[in-house]
């Protein structure tokens, strides 16, 4: 039986393949190499080649990862990438695609940096609790920068626009290259001992990583950590973050920045003065009236006029006492009146006068006729006067009408 013939791959899939088999072998390379044929598009992604004197190999390193890079990259730089294999199928080439690039030998300034770091942070030289806040309205500002630079001529600006009347102490030093940072450490306590400085910006405009390397200097943060005052860091790079920026009291994206942040503007800071006068004379002023108040209410009077009050008063309840005494006895008066119409009504004289007669013997008062006998005295008791009378003969009342 003949043997089949092989299909063949067409290029998209021998591409296809070969991105696989890249990316399955090289998933993270890591290439030291010179740049050539550097382009910057203006879509923000950058397009060069990395070559030794053997070999060349095509770069792209997009826009999101650049932004990263420290420095500005140029042709002939001596360069370490981080990246990833890939086939460009439209040119059938291999790419490089970098996430990271620094520079030759950065790796080894960078470990140095990390355990500098790591070192004064255990020491508590970054430690939030340690830092002190701004003067409100500092009396003298200190500068420790270079005299020369556009920094010191930003923060001039600004506090000549803010507040005019607070002095400002220039101490001119070196802001980069060998020496720096031994310089700013000299200008820190030119300041200090000068003495006329509540708070001290120290720093520098924008650079490369190089240009701001005396920042991360240890002798300089362990100075700015013993300043007598507060010290704002205005290292003008807001990518990194410097040593002097974790040590400052405060950290300032621009040496502009920092002088904003040192003093408050005078215009804002007189119309918070003038409400606050405002406001503490509306609070007197009530408070004198309510005073007054109070104290016209507690003014002693004439004792003559409270004694006549008082006589009055007395007249008062006195008539109030006679015409209650009156009212009440009228009332015991007419109950009375009642109770005696009552009881009246009840007499046994009030009988006599209608023509009855009471029946006495020995004393007590005939009911029956049968508790009497022939011959017996009764005594009658008449509404006027008495008489004595025998009795002849008795009748008993009839048995149905007995009770």
């Amino acid at each position: 039986m003949p043997a089949t013939a092989p299909t063949p791959l067409t290029v998209s899939e021998l591409s296809r393949q070969l991105k696989d088999v890249l990316n399955g072998t090289f998933p993270d390379v890591l290439l030291r190499g010179e740049i050539a044929n550097f382009t910057a598009h203006r879509s923000g992604h950058w397009y060069f080649s990395l070559q030794d004197p053997g070999a060349t190999i095509s770069c792209v390193m997009f826009r999101g990862h650049n932004q990263r890079v420290r420095f500005r990259p140029k042709v002939g730089d001596d360069v370490v990438l981080t990246g990833q294999l890939d086939v460009y199928a439209p040119a059938g080439r291999v790419n490089l695609v970098a996430r990271r690039m620094q520079k030759a030998g950065e790796g080894d300034a960078q470990a140095k940096l990390d355990a500098l770091k790591q070192k004064l942070q255990a020491e508590g030289l970054f430690a939030e609790e340690r830092k002190r806040p701004l003067p409100a309205l500092p009396r003298g500002i200190g500068v420790a920068t270079s005299g020369s630079g556009a920094a010191f001529h930003d923060i001039d600006k600004v506090l000549a626009r803010r507040f005019p009347s607070v002095p400002v102490y220039l101490a001119s030093c070196r802001v980069q290259g060998p020496g720096a940072a031994d310089s700013v450490v000299d200008a820190l306590r030119l300041l200090w001992e000068h003495g006329g400085s509540d708070v001290i910006i120290v720093g520098r405009g924008g650079g490369s990583r190089e240009d701001l390397a005396a920042f991360d200097d240890e002798a300089l943060a362990r100075a700015i950590a013993a300043s007598p005052v507060p010290v704002v860091s205005a290292v003008g790079h807001e990518v990194d973050v410097s040593v002097a920026d974790l040590v400052a009291d405060v950290r300032a994206a621009t040496p502009s920045h920092a002088a904003e942040l040192v003093v408050p503007e005078a215009d804002a800071l007189a119309a918070w003065v003038g409400e606050q006068l405002l406001r503490m004379r509306r609070r007197l002023s009530d408070d004198l009236a309510a005073r007054r108040r109070h104290l016209r209410a507690l003014r002693l009077r004439d004792p003559r006029q409270r004694l006549a009050d008082a006589r009055i008063r007395c007249d008062e309840l006195s008539d109030r006492l006679v015409r209650a005494a009156d009212r009440d006895l009228l009332r015991r008066q007419q109950r009375l009146g009642a109770v005696a119409s009552h009881l009246d009504a009840l007499s046994p004289l009030r009988v006599l006068e209608r023509g009855y007669a009471v029946a006495l013997h020995d004393g007590q008062a005939v009911r029956e006729a049968a508790s009497l006998a022939p011959g017996d005295l009764l005594d009658l008791r008449l509404h006027r006067g008495a008489a004595t009378v025998q009795v002849q003969a008795v009748r008993p009342a009839p048995a149905d009408r007995a009770e």
